[in-house]
């Protein structure tokens, strides 16, 4: 359950006009908090990212499941059902020996994952994998758009580079 203080923040971000994802950054950073006091870990900074989304999406944020194709179907499935839960359309049934086995779980993970240097590589990894999704994006438009003789230009101009490199 998050905390009164939390989904307050949300909700104001959300009457800025702020974006969902924003919103929901609120529901991540409670979740950072609760395993650098201790009260569980997790396995790894996505994990605790993962369970703060989850949380955001229970208490109503207008975060949908991603796109098929990003993720898991399992995740998928488990951000749709969270997320209809927040939005009204399922009431969720109670499962106390679930939720206790989940706690139990938790407790057993790392708290090192919450770590100012954990999460810092967690940043450097998405931020690295994005602008290779996008230099390889320029690449591909670049090939479709040069023509046979263009590629050939530029593969001697990038050979040429590399020999004085």
């Amino acid at each position: 359950m998050p905390e009164k203080r939390t989904i307050e923040k949300a909700r104001t971000d959300k009457r800025e006009g702020k974006s969902p994802s924003t919103q929901a950054g609120e529901f991540v950073r409670e979740e950072i908090h609760h395993i650098r006091e201790g009260k569980h870990g997790a396995r790894s900074t996505q994990q605790a990212i993962a369970i703060g989304l989850s949380e955001a999406r229970r208490a109503g944020v207008d975060l949908p499941p991603p796109k098929r194709g990003t993720t898991k179907r399992r995740t998928r499935k488990s951000a749709t059902y969270a997320y209809d839960a927040g939005q009204g359309r399922r009431t969720p049934k109670r499962r106390p020996r679930v939720a206790r086995a989940v706690t139990k779980a938790l407790k057993r993970e790392p708290r090192s994952t919450a770590s100012r240097a954990a999460l810092s590589q967690q940043g450097k990894r998405a931020a690295a994998k994005r602008s290779a999704a996008s230099r390889s994006a320029a690449a591909r438009k670049a090939a479709a758009t040069k023509g046979a003789r263009g590629r050939s230009a530029a593969a001697r101009k990038a050979a040429g580079t590399r020999a004085h490199g």
